[in-house]
């Protein structure tokens, strides 16, 4: 086994407006998800399973939620000699003048974090996708194309690539992949059909010159700038083919459409067999008791993890350690974080709550067929209140700010 001369750099400070109210204090890494996890639980246990131990961190954004939920990185086994987790915040000093400018720019403000360790291959990720990889595969074929990088990729309709994503051409030399025979960011009419995962692997020497040419441009983005500056100058840039089960939690709807994926007799994602870890001393959801379901309490085609309380009807949603479902209320299609209280006859429909919010009695939120509705946290919805589909509740409304007779289709903020 080889993989300690790899060290992984995730790209993890980051906030997305997409995502609203989610992301109003945390970063879009440490966004809840699947019942008791976050975001960045997928890649740090991709890369636990794959035997990589030595992994920064790069954070910008509100960077205490991430932090916290890290801790010493024992969850995910990564405490020891020659391993170990490392946030690199941004700084400045007298050669370095800026904060992160972009994901290729953080990399290159960290370039004596790489020196200092000396790998074989830095792979850089995103700590912002849903799926289920072992890199060692995606190493093992880098190595043996002596790649400058190699750069993963999941084949997508095209019309469904189009604007959203890195799209590429891959010659088809391997099985696993082969050379790049294009890439664009984003484009409005993509000649590929393979889309970027932002799982990188990069020659550590030739990464650091590039970042360094780079430095002279206005824009600092591996996928819209390194890839093609390397491709531009006849560097050996391969692709590697993903068959695997790929989630993107980047908006709004991708974030509930992806959680759906958790359900069902079959579901796309089985977080049990994927072997996710995650710190369950975060918000002590290690210390909370078993789900308990009253006598006429539904919980139908959904997770409640425990800590959860459901004495009313739960049907198709998830419901994170702390929610309390009174009876006579009704949870349809929706997601609930940490410490959400639902009383009596309220219903939520399509709905995705922030933590430490309480739905007042006899409220309704969302609505069958329009968007999903947001709430962000340390809310106190009145009793009596409605709130229709696809609007947005900013976090901590005061009383004073809610209206006396119900809100109906409109979007609340401070």
């Amino acid at each position: 086994m080889v993989m300690p001369t790899t060290l992984a750099m995730i790209l993890a400070g980051g906030r997305v407006d997409e995502l609203g109210v989610l992301t109003h204090y945390r970063p879009k890494s440490a966004v809840p998800f699947g019942g008791f996890a976050r975001v960045i639980d997928f890649p740090l246990s991709n890369l636990m399973r794959s035997g990589i131990e030595r992994v920064a961190i790069l954070s910008q954004y509100r960077s205490y939620s991430l932090i916290n939920h890290i801790g010493t990185g024992a969850a995910w086994d990564m405490i020891g000699r020659n391993r170990g987790i490392f946030i690199l915040p941004p700084f400045k000093d007298y050669e370095n003048p800026h904060w992160y400018r972009g994901s290729a720019d953080a990399v290159y403000q960290n370039l004596d974090f790489v020196r200092y360790h000396q790998p074989e291959e830095i792979l850089i990720l995103s700590g912002d996708h849903i799926y289920e990889m072992d890199y060692r595969n995606l190493i093992h074929f880098h190595r043996e194309q002596d790649a400058d990088l190699t750069a993963a990729f999941i084949r997508v309709e095209k019309k469904n690539a189009a604007k959203r994503f890195g799209v590429a051409e891959i010659a088809d030399d391997h099985a696993e992949g082969g050379r790049l025979l294009s890439y664009e960011e984003k484009p409005a009419d993509p000649k590929g059909e393979w889309a970027s995962l932002t799982v990188l692997c990069f020659r550590p020497k030739i990464l650091s010159a590039i970042l360094k040419e780079n430095q002279a441009s206005s824009s600092y983005e591996f996928g819209r700038d390194i890839i093609p500056m390397m491709m531009e100058q006849g560097l050996k840039v391969f692709g590697y083919k993903f068959n695997g089960y790929w989630g993107y939690s980047r908006t709004v709807d991708e974030y509930w459409r992806t959680s759906m994926d958790l359900l069902g007799d079959n579901p796309l994602i089985d977080m049990e067999k994927w072997g996710i870890r995650t710190n369950l001393e975060h918000r002590g959801i290690r210390d909370c008791q078993p789900l308990q379901v009253g006598r006429e309490g539904v919980v139908d085609n959904s997770m409640a993890y425990n800590g959860c309380v459901v004495e009313g009807k739960v049907r198709n949603s998830i419901l994170f350690p702390g929610v309390r479902v009174a009876k006579g209320a009704e949870v349809n299609n929706s997601i609930l974080f940490f410490n959400t209280v639902v009383h009596e006859g309220s219903k939520l429909e399509r709905v995705i709550s922030d933590v430490n919010t309480t739905f007042g009695s006899n409220v309704q939120i969302g609505t069958a067929e329009g968007g999903v509705t947001m709430i962000g946290w340390n809310n106190q919805i009145p009793a009596g209140m409605v709130i229709g589909g696809g609007c947005m509740v900013a976090p901590e409304i005061p009383d004073e700010r809610w209206p006396q007779q119900g809100l109906v289709d409109l979007e609340v903020l401070r």
